[in-house]
């Protein structure tokens, strides 16, 4: 198959909601640039992972040939990396949900793009673990650029989400598209 043109139309099923890995020494290209530009650049934006063969098989399996025990936000001491499979650092700490914060990964870099010692990663953002490394469904190229310099708070979270929809009674001057909506309305 060649990367750059049916690997990566397949890849796409990730936009009908399912998870899409990139299992990178198992996908052939015309070219050495293509291929490059492909498994580097294209699958981390398009899937949740690119990995190798073995990687996945770690992940996939337990020991003894039996299923794993999932643990996918991982634990201190595995290697963070990126959808690009870059490596971003070490898992110094997990670090529950409490009343302010989302949970998080507490992990220490720096890696050759991220400066700051310290980058607290939400669990929303991994995907998957596959024996001692953990992936995000971000880039390494783009982890210096999100927002995580100290650990995700809960009410700057709420806050970009907007009110919930029952509290929203019109918007932009619209009115109800459905008149159940409306009678709902009228029997409160």
């Amino acid at each position: 198959m060649t990367a750059n043109l049916c690997v990566e139309s397949t890849g796409h099923a990730k936009e009908e909601g399912y998870d899409v890995t990139f299992l990178a020494d198992a996908i052939g290209s015309e070219n050495v640039p293509s291929y490059e530009a492909s498994v580097t650049l294209d699958f981390p934006l398009i899937g949740n992972a690119v990995m190798k063969v073995d990687e996945f098989l770690a992940a996939t399996e337990g020991p003894a040939g039996g299923t794993a025990q999932v643990r996918p936000h991982g634990r201190a001491g595995d290697t963070v990396r990126g959808s690009d499979n870059l490596k971003i650092g070490k898992i110094e700490e997990v670090v529950a949900a409490t009343d302010k914060t989302d949970a998080y990964l507490r992990v220490r870099g720096p890696h050759l793009l991220v400066l700051r010692k310290n980058i607290f990663i939400p669990l929303g953002a991994v995907v998957r673990r596959a024996g001692n490394d953990v992936f995000i469904n971000v880039p390494g190229l783009v982890v210096p650029t999100m927002p995580w310099a100290a650990p995700p708070s809960r009410i700057e979270q709420r806050a970009k989400y907007g009110p919930p929809a029952r509290e929203v009674e019109k918007l932009y001057r619209s009115r109800s598209p459905s008149a159940h909506e409306q009678s709902a309305r009228k029997r409160k």
